[in-house]
């Protein structure tokens, strides 16, 4: 095979390439049996998609005649299939490091919203920023989730409530879908919080027949490409059925339903998800047990936040039961200035901790079942043939040093490469 490849990674100790058969999406007993290669090889092609995985002696033999753009020896190192954050909102201007304090000092989530706070005081210093402020902090947020080895992630609006802003944030998200290499789903959340002066049913009349029709018209345009809608279903922000009449209509217009349900309120959001046929649900700290069975039923993935329980104090996602119930459970940061966080290790840490998951299960929901509750699953979440090239290579010799570590991300990953090609390399660990 004399051809040329993009990328070889060669004679790792340890291979996560996390299942081999296709799968969707990964149950607790395949989560189990999480696919570890040992030894092994992996080759990416000129497309950026991965041509071959397997024992390193037998891609030796196979590709003895190619050559490579790029060629890493991984003796004595891992490697993972990229990172995936399910759940975040990294476009915002302004800062809220204020807020800490009070959660500190015995303030909830919803006292500091009431106050004037929270999302609120986030939508004004948004409304404020220049688009090109915007996108120069959201490219950084970016870079650094790239650092801890995310290479797909999920971007919200919603900081804007108003149409003019909102259709910001997302132009902000476009342009770098079209300049940044990063993975990114985007997501319409005008629905994060109610506007000051309106009531929910007010608000939510405002996104359906406003909001929604001119998303539908730039996408039409070819300006904006919006994957998914969410809205914060939540006691004192938008009630069930305003929440199910925003998600139908976004519905209505080819987005995929992924909102906020269940996180400080039993709001049997949950149930309303896997009604209609949400691709996922998130937080879900209050779920009730018959949320839980419809959940799984419906084949529609809890997207798990262990970062906000942990920084806001709220009872932890009941991630065993509903993984022994047999929901698809995925995880993300929910990087926000509320949840601090970019880190998919610490996420895994804190989810193998706080929420008693198992490394195994760790990886599993934030790689190909996080993949799945974006709708890429089939692209992304395992190191499979034909699936994109993104892959992450730590310095070490045990695949479980990556979540053992508690904040070690940044001495312990040396490469992030997307679709093949090395989009940081970690000068400090090689010694370069």
């Amino acid at each position: 095979m004399s051809c040329k490849f993009r990328l070889l990674l060669e004679n790792a100790e340890q291979m996560v390439v996390v299942c081999s058969k296709e799968e969707e999406f990964l149950l607790k007993e395949g989560m189990q049996c999480l696919a570890v290669l040992e030894k092994a090889s992996l080759v990416v092609g000129n497309d950026g998609f991965i041509k071959a995985v397997g024992p390193a002696d037998v891609i030796h033999q196979q590709f003895s005649q190619a050559s490579f753009e790029t060629k890493i020896n991984c003796s004595g190192k891992c490697v993972f299939p990229g990172f995936i954050d399910a759940h975040t909102h990294p476009v915002w201007a302004g800062d809220r490091v204020n807020e800490f304090a009070m959660k500190l000092a015995g303030a909830t989530y919803m006292d500091i919203h009431q106050a004037g706070g929270g999302i609120n005081a986030t939508v004004e210093h948004t409304a404020a920023a220049s688009e090109e402020e915007l996108y120069s902090r959201f490219k950084q947020r970016l870079e650094r989730m790239l650092r801890t080895g995310t290479t797909l992630v999920e971007c919200k609006s919603g900081y804007g409530l108003k149409l003019e802003t909102e259709l910001k944030m997302l132009r902000v998200i476009e342009r770098a879908q079209r300049e940044l290499d990063i993975g990114i789903s985007s997501t319409y959340c005008g629905a994060h919080s109610v506007p000051k002066g309106k009531s929910a049913i007010e608000a939510a009349d405002d996104i359906i027949s406003n909001h929604l029709p001119a998303l539908k018209q730039l996408a039409l345009n070819g300006e904006i490409h919006v994957d998914n809608i969410d809205v914060f279903c939540e006691k004192g922000v938008f009630d069930l059925e305003s929440s199910r009449r925003i998600l139908q209509a976004g519905k209505a217009i080819g987005l995929h339903l992924n909102f906020h349900g269940d996180e400080l309120s039993p709001m049997k959001s949950a149930e309303m998800g896997a009604e209609l046929g949400a691709h996922a649900v998130s937080h879900l700290e209050e779920i009730s047990d018959e949320g839980i069975t419809a959940l799984a039923k419906a084949k529609c993935s809890a997207v798990l936040l262990p970062t906000t329980a942990y920084i806001l104090r709220l009872k932890q996602p009941r991630a065993r039961d509903m993984l022994d119930a047999g929901v698809i459970v995925s995880l993300g940061s929910d990087f926000n200035p509320n949840a601090y966080c970019f880190s998919m290790p610490m996420v895994m840490h804190l989810a193998c901790v706080n929420m008693k998951m198992s490394l195994k299960e760790a990886i599993a929901a934030a790689t190909i079942n996080a993949a799945y509750s974006l709708g890429r699953s089939h692209t992304h979440g395992s190191l499979e043939v034909g699936k994109q090239g993104d892959v992450v290579v730590i310095n070490a010799s045990r695949w479980e040093h990556l979540i053992y570590q508690f904040g070690g991300h940044q001495e312990l990953i040396e490469y992030v490469a997307i679709k093949g090609k090395i989009i940081y390399k970690n000068e400090r660990v090689l010694g370069l």
